[in-house]
């Protein structure tokens, strides 16, 4: 009897010591997970219409910190917008919205710019279109050697602006961003002059490089068969051809009110 109790509690003993075993290997599904949500690489401007300069200033209160309230950027790293067309600020920011434009200071510019609406983008577009650009100045150094030697340095950009170098493939930079660097904002060729030195050498050199994430590489590609062809030097030189770059009748507008006051005080 004794033995039979013993083989008893021995085989509810080996039914617990299974069914915990059990319990540790079986493999419980865990319930799905919500689907990751992804944002569009595309950011449809279709349904917008022009842009609101009065509402986009409003919008463009955080750009001033960067780009300065009018759009003409103090700092050389952050790029000078004043003047540029409104479809290719919008554009941009659609690009660093989405993640396809990441160079530079890019980065800082997601959490400004990730929430906003396609309309929000063409009115702080259309603000910063009616901006007016300014300019600052040329390298006017002698290059001392090399095949440009004797040449002051921004003529160097100058001729390549200009003229571009036919034996090279180089087409004028003027051809598609105007006489003035104003741009074209038809196809969106962004307004160039009076941009700062450094931050246009970095963006050829970008281009040089052939790199990008955009899915819509058409303007990218353009630019990148144009760079690749540049010496260092010549990126440098026209980035500071490009620096003075300016409407010339500009000059006589802002030296106006100077005569003026001069007859008056007479």
């Amino acid at each position: 009897m004794r033995h039979a109790r013993v083989l008893a509690v021995s085989a509810v003993a080996v039914s617990l010591l299974a069914a915990v075993a059990y319990a540790q290997t079986a493999v419980t599904p865990l319930p799905d997970n919500t689907p990751v949500r992804t944002a569009s690489l595309d950011v449809d401007f279709s349904k917008t219409t022009w842009g609101d300069a009065k509402a986009g200033q409003t919008k463009a209160a955080a750009c001033a910190a960067c780009h300065s309230a009018d759009g003409n950027a103090t700092v050389e790293m952050y790029p000078s917008i004043a003047g540029q067309s409104e479809r290719y600020v919008a554009q941009q920011m659609a690009l660093i919205a989405n993640g396809q434009r990441t160079s530079g200071a890019s980065a800082a510019m997601v959490p400004f710019v990730q929430d906003l609406s396609p309309q929000d983008m063409r009115d702080i577009g259309a603000y910063f279109a009616t901006q007016k650009a300014s300019a600052g100045l040329a390298d006017d150094s002698l290059v001392s050697e090399g095949p440009y030697k004797d040449r002051k340095f921004y003529e160097i950009g100058q001729q390549l602006y200009r003229g571009g170098d036919a034996q090279r493939g180089i087409p004028a930079c003027m051809a598609c961003h105007g006489p003035t660097g104003a741009g074209n904002p038809g196809p969106a060729y962004p307004h160039i002059g009076g941009q700062h030195a450094s931050y246009v050498a970095r963006r050829l050199q970008e281009y040089q490089a052939g790199v990008t994430q955009e899915t819509d590489k058409a303007h990218f590609q353009i630019m990148a068969s144009i760079a690749k062809s540049l010496t260092e030097q010549e990126i440098q030189a026209l980035g500071s051809y490009l620096q003075g770059l300016h409407n010339r009748a500009d000059d006589v507008a802002s030296a106006a009110p100077r005569a003026g006051a001069g007859a008056a005080r007479q």
